[in-house]
């Protein structure tokens, strides 16, 4: 059975998807959401119910962890044990963007979206849907990328819909995606900090505030 597919092109119509797309979530339902660079799939992080729908509907092993999309910098404080100094001048650097801090997860994440690593990834986007969705929620939610894991990421509503339509609960349509490198991962839970991945931000903008990176 193919998703609903709701479109919030229009500012004026986005309040109205945000609060649809939340009562789904908050009854453990998969939305696909928009972000700077590909689309998301969202499950409430504290449901390990949907989280399990999630990794089935991406096929994803066990051992692969989760990053998380909050609403601000204060929601963070929820979900991890304590907030390095590092962190926080990475924050004021490059958040709202495309930049995942990887943190000690605090006792309230799943091993399921940390993969037994005890860490977790967490990310304030750019993008108003993304952002809009964690904040209707009032809960952080997933940001995993919206695909099968190991093909390449949808970037538009119609791709997810042929992907993982029949996974999924609603498609917030935000029209085509950038595309592109996926968010640079940092992980912060060590010293001195070690990156995981480069993507939207660089390796050289890192250095400047994590030298030897």
């Amino acid at each position: 059975m193919a998703a609903e597919i709701v479109t919030v092109k229009n500012p004026e119509i986005l309040p109205a998807g945000l609060a649809r797309a939340a009562r789904i979530l908050l009854s453990g339902g998969i939305v696909a959401v928009p972000t700077e660079s590909f689309y998301g799939l969202a499950v409430n992080v504290l449901d390990d119910r949907a989280i399990r729908r999630l990794l089935a509907a991406k096929r994803i092993e066990t051992g692969h962890p989760i990053l998380l999309l909050v609403s601000s910098v204060e929601m963070v404080n929820d979900y991890v044990r304590d907030i390095p100094p590092v962190a926080h001048r990475l924050i004021e650097r490059f958040w709202p963007g495309g930049l995942t801090l990887v943190m000690e997860a605090g006792p309230s994440i799943s091993a399921l979206l940390t993969a037994g690593t005890g860490k977790i990834g967490m990310r304030l986007s750019s993008h108003p849907i993304a952002t809009g969705l964690a904040q209707a929620v009032g809960l952080a939610v997933t940001g995993t990328s919206a695909n099968i894991t190991g093909s390449k990421p949808c970037v538009s509503a119609d791709e997810v819909q042929e992907v993982l339509g029949n996974q999924l609960d609603l498609i917030l349509d935000g029209g085509t995606t950038e595309g592109g490198k996926g968010s640079t991962i940092v992980d912060l839970a060590g010293d001195p900090p070690r990156l995981l991945r480069e993507g939207m931000i660089s390796r050289e903008e890192l250095s400047e505030l994590l030298p030897g990176i």
